[in-house]
């Protein structure tokens, strides 16, 4: 737990008010980490906005791209609140509106995962089951589930705020746990989905009996995932395990915390670069073009020798 994090499991007729996240001073490794935090996610903002632009205003969308439009939103949503709660921790503001931009992270957090679940199962549908994609898929089905998972995961994260006291009431400690439960089984399977999917096209595309060539998509899709394995998924796992592992008296735990928001920043700045940078290499070589031309070359799903 850290200082920019809520408390999840408190009874206010127990706990002190000392322990209160408000009231706990800000360190020097702290601050640090917060700093690093900001700047991190600083740069980020700017190539998820650009991605946010392209997509939205001169790029003609496909299934693909839609999914890719609001996981930029997603991120893009992210790191503007981390950057509120960072430097609210780094200045010692003690702002009134924390535990709603806590919400408003948790919300983001939660579409980014679902949006990198969904565009990855939806790849794997169509390696596997082409005619039935091509053929008998509803032509606004990405719309519709991007729709969806925006509304469940704000219900899922307004599930966690008012069950743990950061709204309205508290519910008390085991409906909180039990909201965090929820929340982190929810977590820990949509972060299997991705990897079950592309696991599945690796072995379509190596061993299957008619190989399927590797495309810049299937590239940029691969690079995504992994990418949040190793430096989303920790935040989310950490955050939701909180009312088990959450030692107020313990310094570690600040650290730990500090440490997986600015890793979590990481995850969410490394997608514009996986897509320009996926865009720019041709034949082991970069290439100069536009923005737009390298994040449409990074959405091609077709092989390269077809696409000349």
């Amino acid at each position: 737990m850290g200082p920019t994090t809520p408390n999840w499991n408190i009874n206010n007729t127990v706990v002190n008010e000392s322990y209160y996240p408000e009231n706990l001073p800000c360190t020097n490794e702290f601050n640090t980490l917060n700093f690093l935090t900001v700047i991190i996610a600083v740069v980020g903002l700017p190539g998820n906005a650009i991605v946010l632009w392209i997509l939205a205003f001169h790029m003609n969308r496909n299934a693909f791209s839609t999914y890719v439009l609001n996981l930029a939103g997603a991120d893009f949503l992210y790191l503007c609140t981390q950057i509120v709660c960072s430097l609210d921790c780094v200045l010692q503001l003690e702002s009134r509106y924390f535990f709603f931009l806590y919400i408003v992270l948790m919300f983001a957090y939660l579409a980014g995962l679902c949006m990198i679940a969904a565009i990855s199962t939806e790849r794997c549908l169509s390696v596997m089951w082409p005619i039935w994609y091509h053929c008998q898929r509803p032509r606004h089905t990405s719309a519709i589930v991007c729709a969806l998972l925006w509304a469940f995961c704000l219900l899922l994260s307004l599930l966690l705020g008012q069950g743990c006291g950061s709204l309205f009431s508290d519910y008390g400690y085991y409906f909180c746990t039990t909201s965090a439960l929820i929340i982190t089984v929810f977590v820990i399977v949509l972060s299997v989905v991705p990897s079950v999917s592309n696991l599945a096209l690796l072995v379509k595309i190596v061993c299957g009996s008619h190989r399927i060539p590797v495309t810049r998509f299937y590239v940029t899709i691969a690079l995504t995932v992994v990418v949040f394995l190793f430096f989303g998924l920790p935040f989310g796992i950490y955050l939701f395990f909180l009312p088990w592992i959450m030692n107020f008296e313990d310094d570690s735990n600040f650290n730990v915390y500090e440490l997986v928001t600015c890793l979590s920043c990481i995850s969410s700045c490394a997608n514009p670069i996986i897509y320009f940078l996926v865009g720019s290499i041709r034949h082991r070589r970069l290439e100069r073009k536009t923005l737009k031309f390298l994040l449409q070359r990074a959405m091609q799903d077709t092989p390269e020798e077809e696409s000349r």
